[in-house]
Parts: structure tokens; sequence; C-alpha cells
């Protein structure tokens, strides 16, 4: 089993930056693909993942250019760093871990769920 805890999130100026943290204790680390998610009023929307090794990305077409993934396996952290914040990126943003590799966009396909993190953007 998996726990995930996220922080990083607040209220922000449209244009600024954030990086969300995502910390991971209990079974390997490294042995999860790792995902954001973000969950707006009546709209839950995958982000971005990265795979276990970090090698590989993948991102959602509406976030590329502006969020990065990124993971440090020997401090079991997953990062999303979020540029030029726009106020629709006001949501509260989710990680989660797949331990299939899965870099996908089916939040189904995720085995373990942080509780969320609130990120606030205003205009």
């Amino acid at each position: 089993q998996v726990q995930l805890v996220e922080s990083g999130g607040g209220l922000v100026q449209a244009g600024g930056s954030l990086r969300l943290s995502c910390a991971a204790s209990g079974r390997s680390f490294s042995s999860y693909a790792m995902g954001w998610f973000r969950q707006a009023p009546l709209k839950r929307e995958f982000v971005a993942a990265i795979s276990r090794s970090g090698s590989s990305t993948n991102y959602a077409d509406s976030v590329k250019g502006r969020f990065t993934i990124s993971r440090d396996n020997a401090k079991n952290t997953v990062y999303l760093l979020i540029d030029s914040l726009k106020p629709e990126d006001t949501a509260v943003y989710y990680c989660a871990a797949a331990a299939s590799d899965y870099l996908g966009s089916y939040y189904y396909n995720y085995d373990y769920w942080g509780q969320g993190t609130q990120v606030t953007v205003s205009s």
C-alpha cells in the first residue's frame, strides 16, 4: 500500500507559478508510475503522468508547455511545476500512483490517491 500526501497549493495571481509536491510512504515509490489530476466543479481532468524511472512523461493537451511533472525517487516525491497560471487552473489537484507503470488519463487505472491540495488562481 502507498500513502500519498500533496502539498504546495494556495492562492496565486494569474501569471504566477506554483510547485506542487506529493510525498509517498509505504511500499517502494519507484515501483509506481505517478500521475496528477485536477478536480474543478463538475469536471475531473488528467493533467500529467511520469513513469517509474522518470524517463517518460505524458501531459494533457490543455497543459502542455506550462506544466512540468518530475520525480525524485530518492525522496519518494513527485512534483508538478505550474507556470503561467490561469484562473481556469483553479481546482483541487490530486496525485495518484499506478502499479502498472500506466501513464494514461483513465483515473480508474491508478491504484492509490492522495487527499488533494487546493490551487486557486485569481485574475
